[in-house]
Order: structure tokens, then C-alpha cells, then sequence
């Protein structure tokens, strides 16, 4: 099977269609020699599959009357239908078919296949030259019909990639979409990587061919009985290994549509005298035509973290990676340490936690097969099918879909970091012949944790949030809940609080991404209901404890700074004497001198205030000395500095790019007995001066911060903060509560 069969196919119907209508035209016509015939369509490039159509256009210049035409056509087709032959026909003139063209996308997209078979050869090869010209002049009316037509089929016929028995031509990713390319490729309008998908095309066509063989009606719709028998004429080991193939190809079919797509919409959006615009955005990575690329010249084999900043700066900023950017950094690939900087990690975290702009950006990279050099372990499930009726999915692309449903759970857990990882790789187990998916995926997920540079103790939380995916669903669903016993049972399973929390949030996201086959309203009220008794069982879940704080400054020093290179960041130590507003001065000043907070613990005894912030420099700024950083606390504490406003402008420097949907800010109160203090949660999606913002509420409020937890976990900020009254007191309830809605709307009325 393949390219030389199909054109041999063609050549010979060629053949016999020429003989019979060359005939036909003799003894009917009045002027033989004014009728053409022309293949369009799939028939039309020479790729005839066995039980394809023959799609036939008969041309006529209008000279032979009526009468004789239609006595010459039927003498033609008669035969072929005779002969069981699938016919689909036209007869038009020149300018008929320049109408129909106008009005609908399908006839002017086959014409652009149109080939000469027989008869008169010019009015072919005008009517080709129609075709095209047409083409190319009226793209602005053809593409949208065309994407809409494209949608229309998908809707229909739904993913090749995931189908457990798909169309070949008609689902998306599938032979159609390739056509479609070709198409637009022809417009001239953007440039598109049709080399990109010239394997799948291949792969598709050769299947396709082979299941016209193989059933007694040829169709494209490869179904679960037949792939057996067609991957072992197709010489596959077996249906599995067909059918991920066959993923794999519809998968590359798709990324270059939608970046074709993009493109376009680019293309459109962009005023001409910006459609060149070169933007720097961060260390080697600049937007250009509405895409992230790499800065030209840029030495990526020296920057083995350029990767993960390229997808999670785009991902997190709502804009493709560039095709030409993921194949240099695939060609000039250099491999992380172990185990990773905490820079690279949180990146990956980031790129995770970016909802549905991740897949776009997700997929760019797996094509280039760069995730599986990041995360070897991601090879074995990559492509890799489900045959079974509840996933719609391949292994991979479940679990990038549970990680687009974690990403809007984020505000339920303390560690959104954990909760996106573990969505991420929850069914890295599966695939292996005779283990267990979920305890094998424990085994796998502890290492790559560590190597990705996550702790021992948050390396065994993912091992446990993996092996326990299935836990919260299985009980909820098969055991009593009034039954003291079952809740025992998943204490004793998970142990902490938080951790019930974060196994909840996978539970949910692993179900919605599975369908609702899986995931009903009734499982997931039964799972919550579990989930409550057990953290009542635990007695709630406690607060982040108060950080003990020691500092190499002398502690009785009146203001003192020392900065400190830690693990590719900064580590900075202040002790000064506390007063209002000391916590959001120093986050501000660090804000606006673009240094980005990854985490901070603050601690005010006998009113004397210890910091040490952990920072990363951005990319378009420098390292302030020590002095000078002094310098610009001093000067804030004094009100020389407009904060507010400096972070403001540095906000929307961001704003340039179209950002993605994140849920809205989350701020809870709870008072700890055993700290009498007031705990202040704050979650959010991170943005330069969060702390800011938040401390300046607080102090506002008339209450004392006497000591603060702060994490930047990829793209999501987690603050706690410990206020009491100016007595030392823990704030009523009622003015907790207030204080959380006025951080809360403070919050979101800045994003």
C-alpha cells in the first residue's frame, strides 16, 4: 500500500474512462470535440482509494445541444453504475462551474484538485486556472466557510486521535483536514508546514486503503472489529500499536490546523504597521506575528532552562509557541541538571496550571518530542490508547485534560503545585503489562518528583496522590459511609487533612476529564460527602504554623539588609524595627525592582521585624546591590516612592499579551487557638505586587501582621498571614470575616 498504488489506480480508471467517454462522445455529440472530462477531489490528485468515490466533472462549452448532452452522458455513466462503480458527477459549463464555486466552499475547494482525464484538454486547464485565480482573489470569503465547514465535520465526527473506532477521512485530524491544509496552503494567505504532515497523510491513506480492502462495503470508519485485521496486513505488531499511530499522526494533523488558524486570526488582527513587531518578552524570547519565539542568535544549547520558560511564558500569556522556535530548541536541546533548579520547576508548574492555553503549548513541544526528553517517563504513555468505552482520550491526553480541570481547582488546596503535578501524571502507570496502574504509577512519580527537584517529603505526597487516585471514587461508590469503619479506612489511607484535600480536587478533575460516563453528579456529591466526614473525622484542616525565624543580622538592628545568591535566586534578610506597613513597603520595592517573590517568611517579636524572601530577577531587569536596595526601602517607609503606580505601569506591561482565564481570588479567615492569632489565606493567580496589595488592606484595617508565609508555586501565589488587634488579640469573627472580603474585593477589583 501506498503513494505508487493509489496513482496506479487512478491511471488505470484513467484509462477506462477515457476509452468509454471518448466512445460516448462519438456517437452522441453533434461536436465531440467540445466536451472534457476532469477528476476532482481525492480522484482528481491521483489518490484513489479501492472503494473511493469517482468524483467526475464533465465540462461542456455549450455547442451540443441539449438533448445529445444528456444522451451522451447517460451513455457514459450507464456502464460504470452498471459495473457497481460509485459515481459522483457534474456536467456544467465553464461559467456554471465558476458559479457554483462562488457559493459553496466544497466546490471551490475540489476544483482546486481538478485534472484533465479526457477529451478537450483547454477547457480543463482554463477552468483550473479559474479555480485557482478564484481561490487566491476571494480567501476572506472562502476561509471562514471553510473553517466553519471543518468545525461543522469535528462536531460531527469528533477526534481522530481519541476515537476508540474513528472516521479516517471525516474526524478531525483525519484526511479531510489535510485537504483542508492543502487548501489554504494554496491562498497564499499564511505559509503553512505541510511537510509536517506529510508522514500522517501516508500512515492515514495506507490504513484507509487497506480497510476498503478488507470490508465487504468500503467505508472510513475503522472499527474495533476490523483493526486486527488491518494492522497485521499493515504488519503492527498489533491493533494497539495501529491504533497509536494513528493517534499520533491525527495529532500532528491537528497542531498544524489550529497554528494555521492562529495565523490567520493573526494575520487579520494585526494593523500593517505592526504585523513585524518585534516584543521582547523575557531572557531569549521575543513575540513576533503573535507568536513566542526565540530571540535570533540567541545560544539556546547554553540555556538548558530556555524550554520550560519558552512554554510556560506562553502558555501563561495566552499565545502559541512558535513551530521554528520548538524545532531549534529540539535540534539544540540541553538537558536539565539533577535534579532540576527550582526556577525550571516552577516553570513546568506554571506551564501545567495554565488551563486549556497548556495543551496548545503542551502539544508544540511533543511533537518536537521534547517533553519526553524532559520527563522520559512520558514516552511509554504518549499516543498510547484506552480501548475502552469509558475514555475518550489517550493516556496522554487524559491527563493533560485532568490538569486543564486542576487548574481551576487550585484555589481548594494549599498546594496547587502538588495538586497540578499529580493531575498531570496520575496514569503514568498504565501500560505496563501486568502491574497495576495506580500502584506502579506510585513507584514512578516518586523518582521523577526528585528529579524535578520537589522535596522527600513532597516527592512521597505525589507518590500518594498517585497511588490513591482511584481511593476517594471507589469508596464513596462501593462502601457504607455511615459505617465508622470506612472513614477509618481512608485516614488511615491518607492521614492528613490536606492531603484528603488535594486527593478530592484530582478526584474531581481526573472524573470531568474522563466524561460524564465516569464522572456523574450523584459520584461526585457521594465522593464530597466522604470527603467531609473525614476531615471532620480529622478535625478540620490547620493552618500553615508561624515560622521560627533566625536571621545572620544582629537583631536589634534598626534597619539592615543582606542579599545573597541561593540555588540560581536570591536570598534576602531584613531585620528592622517594626511599624504600619513595613510588609507591604518591602513588597513593593521588591515588586517594582522586578524581583519576583517565589516565597517569604516574616516574623515580628518584641517589635522587631525578621524577612527572608527568596527572589528571582526578572529577565528585563538587574540585580539592585545592596545599598541600593536599602536605599529604595528607606525611601518607601518615608513615602518618597509612588508604589502603587509603579506596579500599576509594570502590570500592564503585562497586559500586552492576552493572558488566560484564571478563577478569582480566594481570601479566608480562621482564627488559631494556639497562635491567638487571626490566619488570613490568601490564593490567587500570581501577578507583580499580590503582597503588596494584601499587606496594605491589612494595615489599612487597623491590624497588626505579626508574621507572614508566602509561596509562589508556578503561576499561583499562596499567602498566609497572622494578624491580631492592636491589643495582640485574634479578631472577632465577624471583623475576620470583614477583613477577608475587603482583601478579597481589593483583589479582584485589580486583575
Amino acid at each position: 500500500m501506498g503513494t505508487r498504488e493509489r496513482r496506479e489506480r487512478s491511471d488505470l480508471v484513467d484509462r477506462e474512462l477515457s476509452i468509454l467517454f471518448s466512445k460516448s462522445a462519438t456517437e452522441h455529440l453533434e461536436n465531440p470535440k467540445h466536451v472534457a472530462l476532469s477528476a476532482v477531489g481525492g480522484y482528481g490528485r491521483g489518490e484513489l482509494a479501492p472503494g473511493s468515490d469517482l468524483d467526475l466533472l464533465i465540462l461542456h462549452d455549450g455547442s451540443n445541444k441539449a438533448e445529445s448532452l444528456t444522451e451522451f452522458v447517460n451513455a457514459f455513466l450507464y456502464p460504470l453504475w452498471n459495473s457497481g462503480r460509485s459515481i459522483d458527477h457534474s456536467v456544467r459549463t465553464r461559467s456554471e462551474t465558476r458559479e457554483a464555486a462562488e457559493s459553496d466552499v466544497r466546490v471551490a475547494t475540489g476544483l482546486l484538485d481538478i485534472r484533465f482525464v479526457a477529451g478537450n484538454a483547454d477547457l480543463v486547464s482554463a477552468l483550473g486556472s479559474d479555480a485557482r485565480e478564484n481561490w487566491r482573489k476571494n480567501y476572506e470569503k472562502y476561509l471562514p466557510n471553510l473553517r466553519a465547514a471543518i468545525s461543522e465535520r469535528s462536531n460531527r465526527s469528533g477526534e481522530l486521535a481519541f476515537l476508540l473506532e474513528p472516521d479516517l477521512k471525516e474526524a478531525r485530524g483525519g484526511l479531510r483536514d489535510i485537504n483542508a491544509l492543502r487548501a489554504i496552503e494554496l491562498s497564499g494567505v499564511v505559509p503553512v508546514a505541510l511537510d509536517r504532515v506529510a508522514a500522517a497523510e501516508a500512515l492515514l491513506s495506507n490504513v484507509r486503503d487497506v480497510l476498503h480492502e478488507v470490508t465487504p462495503k468500503p467505508r472510513d470508519q475503522l472499527m474495533l472489529t476490523e483493526q486486527d485485521r488491518v494492522a497485521e496486513i499493515l504488519e503492527f505488531s498489533d491493533a494497539d500499536a495501529l491504533m497509536l499511530e494513528i493517534a499520533k499522526s491525527a495529532r500532528a494533523v491537528d497542531y498544524v490546523m489550529d497554528l494555521t488558524w492562529h495565523r490567520i486570526d493573526q494575520r487579520k488582527s494585526t494593523p500593517w504597521f505592526k504585523k513585524n513587531k518585534v516584543v521582547q518578552v523575557t531572557k531569549g524570547l521575543i513575540t513576533e506575528k503573535g507568536e513566542l519565539t526565540i530571540e535570533p542568535d540567541y545560544k539556546i544549547a547554553e540555556d538548558c532552562e530556555i524550554g520550560l520558560r519558552a512554554a510556560a511564558t506562553a502558555a501563561q500569556s495566552g499565545i502559541p509557541l512558535s513551530i521554528d522556535a520548538c524545532i531549534a530548541m529540539a535540534e539544540n536541546f540541553s538537558p536539565l541538571p539533577t535534579p532540576w533548579p527550582r526556577s525550571a520547576r516552577e516553570n513546568l508548574v506554571a506551564l501545567i496550571g495554565a488551563g486549556n492555553e497548556m495543551v496548545r503549548v503542551f502539544e508544540a513541544l511533543d511533537q518536537e518530542g521534547i517533553i519526553e526528553k524532559w520527563l522520559p517517563e512520558w514516552s511509554h504513555v504518549r499516543f498510547l490508547p484506552q480501548r475502552n468505552v469509558l475514555h475518550h482520550h489517550t493516556v496522554d491526553r487524559h491527563m493533560l485534560e485532568t490538569a486543564v480541570r486542576a487548574a481551576t481547582l487550585t484555589r481548594t488546596v494549599k498546594r496547587p503545585d502538588l495538586l497540578l503535578v499529580a493531575a498531570l501524571f496520575h496514569d503514568i502507570g498504565k501500560g505496563f503489562t501486568g502491574k497495576d496502574h495506580s500502584e506502579y504509577g506510585g513507584e514512578l512519580i516518586a523518582p521523577l518528583a526528585l528529579r524535578i527537584g520537589f522535596s522527600q517529603q513532597d516527592s512521597e505526597v505525589l507518590a500518594l496522590l498517585v497511588r490513591e487516585h482511584l481511593l476517594l471514587s471507589t469508596v464513596a461508590t462501593r462502601r457504607d459511609l455511615n459505617d465508622p469503619a470506612t472513614i477509618s479506612f481512608v485516614i488511615e489511607k491518607l492521614k492528613d487533612p490536606e492531603a484528603v484535600l488535594l486527593l478530592h480536587a484530582l478526584s474531581i478533575s481526573d472524573g470531568e476529564a474522563t466524561g460524564r460516563t465516569a464522572w456523574s453528579d450523584w459520584k461526585a456529591g457521594l465522593v464530597s460527602d466522604l470527603v467531609d466526614r473525614t476531615l471532620a473525622a480529622m478535625s478540620g484542616v490547620k493552618p500553615l504554623a508561624e515560622p521560627e525565624l533566625a536571621s545572620r543580622i544582629a537583631q536589634d538592628s534598626e534597619f539592615a539588609v543582606l542579599v545573597s545568591p541561593n540555588e540560581g535566586s536570591f536570598e534576602i534578610e531584613i531585620v528592622a524595627r517594626d511599624r504600619t506597613g513595613l510588609l507591604s513597603v518591602i513588597a513593593g520595592v521588591l515588586s517594582i525592582s522586578r524581583l519576583d517573590v517565589r516565597s517569604a517568611r516574616t516574623r515580628t517579636i518584641n517589635e522587631q521585624a525578621v524577612m527572608k524572601w527568596i527572589v528571582t530577577v526578572d529577565a528585563n531587569a538587574t540585580m539592585p546591590s545592596q545599598e541600593k536596595l536599602t536605599d529604595l526601602f528607606m525611601k518607601g517607609l518615608q513615602g518618597e516612592l509612588d508604589i502603587a503606580s509603579k506596579i500599576d505601569e509594570r502590570i500592564n506591561s503585562y497586559r500586552k499579551y492576552p493572558g488566560i482565564p484564571t478563577p478569582p481570588p480566594l481570601v479566608s479567615a480562621m482564627n488559631d487557638i494556639a497562635t491567638n492569632a487571626t490566619v488570613i489565606e490568601v490564593r490567587m493567580h500570581d501577578r507583580p505586587g499580590v503582597l503588596f496589595s494584601v499587606a496594605k488592606a491589612i494595615s489599612r484595617f487597623g491590624v497588626d501582621i505579626r508574621a507572614a508565609i508566602v509561596s509562589t508555586l508556578g503561576a499561583e501565589a499562596f499567602d498566609t498571614l497572622y494578624v491580631t488587634d492592636l491589643a495582640g488579640q485574634a479578631l472577632t469573627e465577624e471583623r475576620a470575616k470583614l477583613l477577608a472580603n475587603q482583601v478579597e474585593n481589593i483583589l479582584s477589583t485589580h486583575l
